[in-house]
């Protein structure tokens, strides 16, 4: 399941297509194509294996109906070898697709991952992909709020991406003061809220609210609660184990994985009463 931090971040290009294009002239410098319009384009690539192929995000910039670019927005958290062969299908089916020049902008929190995912990827003889990196280092620490108010996405990409800074305080400051109330602004302040170190999501909502923090918006409540469900499950989880090593029993990798990726707490609670007494996996694990 990808983690609040992936989604917060993946869900500001969701929300204003155009920030990818933004990001590009504005923070990267790179030249964009003449285009009056910015639209999400699926990110699926069924003629492949929709399962494993497919892309954070997908922005189009076009001029009428005629797209003249196509950015493939991933956000990275930490390295992935498997990136490297996915990354140049993106790219070519995405052209096939569409007829137009594609791009592929990687977003990354991370020093050590945007440093990773720098790399030069060799995909054939004279083909040599090289992705377009937003990380910490071009990710500017806004403490403006004038800057805030101008563009309200990046500066909730720097109150996430800085969010160990040490003007850490004074991009939260700018952060609560001008977007608050920009449309999605309260969503904005959730998706911050919910990826923030404890410390500073203590300074956010002093500054927001005298009393505990709720969230006001249904996707940082999705996510935010299925974070929560996700560590209760993952604490069972470890107490399920705790429970089949001391009885004895030997678990299979396989079985392992199937315990693992179990988030049903009713479940996981079933089969605790039940490895207490039981003689024999199966009588724990049925189908």
């Amino acid at each position: 399941m990808p983690s609040i931090l992936h989604e917060a971040l993946v869900d500001l290009f969701r929300q204003r297509p155009r920030l990818a294009a933004d990001l590009l002239t504005t923070v990267l410098g790179t030249p964009l194509p003449e285009f009056d319009c910015a639209r999400l384009e699926s990110g699926d690539f069924p003629d492949i294996d929709p399962t494993e192929y497919r892309a954070d995000a997908v922005v189009v910039l076009a001029d009428g109906v005629d797209p003249v670019l196509a950015i493939v927005v991933e956000v990275q958290l930490r390295p992935d070898h498997d990136k490297g062969w996915s990354w140049p299908v993106y790219l070519t089916t995405l052209r096939a697709r569409l007829r137009c020049s594609t791009l592929l902008l990687v977003v990354s929190p991370s020093v050590g991952t945007a440093r990773y995912c720098r790399r030069p990827l060799v995909v054939a003889p004279g083909f040599t992909l090289v992705p377009t990196i937003l990380g910490p280092d071009e990710i500017p620490a806004i403490t403006d709020p004038n800057v805030a108010a101008e563009n309200p996405e990046l500066a909730v990409m720097s109150a996430i991406t800085h969010r160990h800074h040490p003007q850490r305080e004074a991009i939260l400051t700018a952060l609560a003061a001008e977007v608050v109330d920009v449309p999605n602004g309260e969503m904005y302040i959730d998706l911050v809220m919910a990826v923030l170190p404890k410390a500073a999501r203590h300074f956010l909502e002093g500054l927001m609210t005298a009393g505990t923090y709720e969230y006001k918006s249904e996707f940082a409540r999705r996510y935010y609660s299925r974070g929560q469900a996700r560590g209760e499950a993952e604490g069972e989880i470890k107490a399920l184990f705790r429970v089949l090593d001391r009885r004895g029993f030997t678990v299979s990798d396989e079985l392992a994985a199937r315990i693992s990726q179990c988030t049903d707490l009713d479940q996981i609670d079933e089969w605790i009463d039940l490895a207490v007494t039981a003689e024999h996996l199966e009588d724990i694990f049925t189908d």
